[in-house]
């Protein structure tokens, strides 16, 4: 196919590593990228790794319209904070991968329904509902160690979103999922969907969407799948990428 402009009709962007520059902020050009394209009647969705809390200030500071794909896929928003879809884990499972991370002494985070556990436990693990699991560490042994363990979990999805750190969902939970489900809400087809991101949590839907973009940051296995690599996040590399495929 040359490039003639693909009819997109939704843009999924992550966040981490794609469309926050590394000092967590979004350019004026990717700010305008992503104006532009709403006024064409484009759905823009954050598809993050991270907590709705954790988002939502930049969907706001985005005047985004529609959806919020957070912790994974692990739940779906809309912008009016109404929760349209959500994944748990199985609370023993949970504190189980806590346990783990704690003998093997790497950093964890896990996402409740509530906010975010990072670095601590709470007293009861049931008193809560639980989307992600997620640990990190420099020592890649330790890392090593988590992954090999938690493979043995058959409920589990891994992935990653940077190189040292690993992330758990309940199986079959994953962006990608969470994207045939707006999908079928708008009334849309994966084919009309423009990906965007840099890590493992992306890779299903860079996939899986008519257009998968890498970030010129990604990781090898992420530009290996996407259909284009855009610059890096530091380089106004979704700005770029809405510009050239969307608008």
């Amino acid at each position: 196919m040359t490039e003639q402009k693909q009819d997109i009709k939704l843009i999924a962007l992550d966040m981490d590593g794609t469309l926050l520059s590394d000092d967590h902020e979004v350019s004026e050009r990717t700010v305008k990228a992503i104006e532009d394209a709403m006024n064409q009647g484009i759905h823009v969705v954050l598809s993050t790794g991270r907590g709705f809390q954790a988002c939502y200030p930049y969907a706001e500071q985005l005047k985004l319209q529609s959806y919020l794909i957070t912790a994974n896929g692990g739940q779906v928003w809309t912008v009016e904070k109404e929760l349209l879809d959500q994944h748990l884990l199985e609370t023993k499972l949970i504190e189980k991968l806590y346990n783990l991370g704690t003998q093997v002494g790497v950093n964890m985070w896990m996402i409740s329904t509530s906010g975010v556990f990072r670095g601590e436990a709470p007293e009861n693990f049931y008193d809560y509902e639980w989307l992600k699991f997620g640990c990190e560490s420099q020592d890649k042994q330790k890392l090593d160690i988590m992954v090999q363990e938690l493979s043995h979990y058959e409920g589990l999805e891994l992935t990653n979103s940077l190189p040292t750190n690993m992330e758990a969902n309940p199986k079959g939970v994953s962006k990608a999922r969470a994207l045939h489900f707006l999908c079928d809400k708008i009334g849309i087809t994966m084919k009309e969907v423009m990906a965007v991101g840099d890590s493992l949590n992306d890779i299903k839907m860079i996939q899986e969407a008519g257009i998968g973009v890498a970030m010129g940051n990604a990781q090898e296995a992420i530009k290996n799948v996407a259909n284009h690599t855009t610059d890096s996040n530091n380089e106004e590399g979704v700005a770029k990428a809405i510009e050239r495929f969307a608008l």
